[in-house]
């Protein structure tokens, strides 16, 4: 996918924000990303009814005050995008991700920045790895790296290579696939030439190459964006490619940012998964992760449903990456893998309080672990969680025990930064969550919990970047029959999540004088059992 302009209008996918970072904002208000995750069931947000926020906000740069996520990955300054697949190097994961050094300028084109990680809550910075607009072909757009331990590029056994989308002549209309090399371990790139590994066929989207190795067939295998297509390519040394199939699915836009991978349910069930960053929301569907399980035969993907799921439910995680989980030693864990995603989109990306007042504009998602599972109907589908490194970060514990709540209940706890884990059970009740983020007087919160027959997120009671008032509340379905349901929410600066099936992730942006956290029930009461909330320090 493509980088960005400038503050006043980013592009990327044939869509433009169209919103100055002004326009909402007149001096800054906090920034929180909401995504919520329930243990088994959706998670979701609250249903009193909406109260208008405040019409002044408070103005954090004249009073010093920062919203960088706490712990949640952030670029040190300007702009980021889409993550780039981290690719695990000398018992470290290597991370790079889309970085404009010129946002605050106006000026077009990404470049890919460098941040290693041993644990993916902790990252160290080392500044561009394949900087842009040094060769005639310009910027860099998403691609992914990989490692080349057989040397089958021809740069050495163990070289990085990294394949990733340009588009010569400045624009995005001629879209092509280049190759970096790095014999540093990935530190620093040289190019491999100026012409393409891969021409464009004459098409407007040809994007984002995900390169896999397919061990089973001594072969690399791209997986290509191609508007409504995913294409597969081979090759056998990285610089030439043959196009042998496609996958295609509309009425979710371009399918963006293809993954591809393998993974083992808990059952020893085997099974191929095709990702893509897609936008449903003309439908009534999400607008980040979709992706569908089924089988690979190294040239075409056979899906087991025609309809995707989506590894995430709410407005804000694009461009997400998947990638292998391994252990210290650098063994692979085929039941498992990693996922990471920008927390943001781009009807509004260049909205944000943290320009102002901290510099940047660019957060990440936690990043979550997916594993596979087996559904009641037989279906197979991922399940997330948080990754258990957050485990070593916790600064402070607040254990409430088990809360009674019969209408809406303020906690004596206040923060803007923390995780709270509670199981609510009932006998009769029609809705039930938490406020988190709340006002002083109420007014301004953002909700989460259960409703009738469906899970919700809900953010229309606070301020975001959501100017259209069209993507304020999401939806997945829950079974209200069992009478109970486990949520774990992650609270920052920018976010709030969960595990399960279903996770809602959605930017919000509260005052930082809104630190209450309140529970509450519709149509009964509940109680709100081992409610424990954790604070971190990273």
């Amino acid at each position: 996918m493509p980088g960005t302009s400038g503050i006043s209008s980013g592009t990327a996918s044939g869509t433009s924000s169209g919103i100055s970072r002004r326009s909402l904002f007149a001096g800054s208000a906090a920034g929180t990303a909401a995504a919520l995750l329930s243990a088994g069931t959706a998670a979701a947000a609250s249903k009193p009814e909406p109260v208008a926020a405040a019409d002044s906000v408070t103005d954090s740069a004249a009073s010093g005050a920062s919203y960088r996520a706490a712990y949640h990955f952030t670029v040190p300054d300007q702009w980021k995008n889409d993550p780039q697949r981290p690719v695990w190097i000398d018992g470290e994961y290597r991370y790079y991700y889309l970085y404009n050094a010129d946002y605050f300028t106006g000026a077009v084109g990404t470049a890919w920045r460098l941040a290693t990680t041993t644990d993916l809550v902790s990252f160290a910075d080392h500044g561009v790895a394949v900087p842009k607009d040094t060769t005639p072909n310009g910027d860099l757009w998403s691609g992914s790296a990989v490692v080349d331990t057989g040397n089958t590029a021809g740069f050495g056994a163990g070289a990085v290579v990294v394949i990733v989308t340009m588009s010569p002549g400045g624009g995005t209309d001629h879209q092509e696939q280049f190759l970096y090399y790095s014999t540093d371990g990935g530190l620093t790139f040289t190019n491999h030439g100026t012409d393409p590994v891969l021409p464009n066929p004459g098409v407007a989207d040809f994007r984002d190459p995900k390169v896999i190795r397919d061990e089973e067939r001594g072969r690399w295998v791209i997986a290509l964006a191609e508007n409504d297509k995913v294409g597969f390519y081979h090759s056998g040394d990285l610089k030439s490619w043959t196009y042998v199939g496609g996958f295609v699915h509309d009425g979710i836009g371009v399918l963006e940012c293809p993954d591809l991978f393998r993974i083992t349910a808990g059952d020893g069930t085997v099974k191929w998964v095709l990702g893509v960053s897609a936008n449903g929301k003309g439908s009534g569907l999400p607008n980040t992760y979709a992706y569908w399980t089924g089988s690979f035969d190294g040239g075409a993907f056979t899906a087991d449903t025609s309809d995707p799921q989506w590894l995430d439910h709410g407005w804000d995680w694009y461009g997400a990456v998947t990638f292998e989980k391994r252990d210290a030693s650098g063994a692979v864990d085929s039941a498992a893998r990693y996922a990471i995603a920008w927390v943001n989109n781009w009807d509004y990306a260049n909205t944000t309080p943290t320009i102002d007042c901290d510099g940047f504009n660019g957060t990440d998602s936690v990043v979550r672990e997916i594993t596979l599972k087996k559904a009641s109907d037989n279906t197979y589908y991922l399940a997330s969680r948080p990754v258990t490194g957050l485990d070593a970060y916790v600064s402070r514990t607040v254990n409430l025990g088990d809360v009674t709540v019969d209408g809406t209940k303020v906690l004596d706890y206040t923060g803007i930064s923390y995780e709270v884990t509670t199981e609510l059970t009932w006998s009769q009740l029609t809705g039930a969550g938490l406020q988190l983020r709340r006002s002083p007087d109420g007014g301004r919160h953002i909700d989460a919990g259960i409703y009738t027959d469906y899970a919700f997120l809900n953010r229309r009671n606070t301020v975001n970047a959501d100017t259209s008032g069209k993507w304020q509340e999401s939806h997945t379905p829950f079974d209200p029959s069992a009478g109970t349901v486990k949520l774990r929410i992650l609270v920052d600066r920018t976010s709030v999540v969960d595990d399960g099936r279903h996770v809602h992730t959605s930017q919000v942006f509260p005052y930082l004088l809104d630190t209450r956290l309140a529970l509450f029930t519709i149509g009964g009461s509940a109680v709100f059992r081992n409610t424990v909330i954790r604070e971190f320090s990273v």
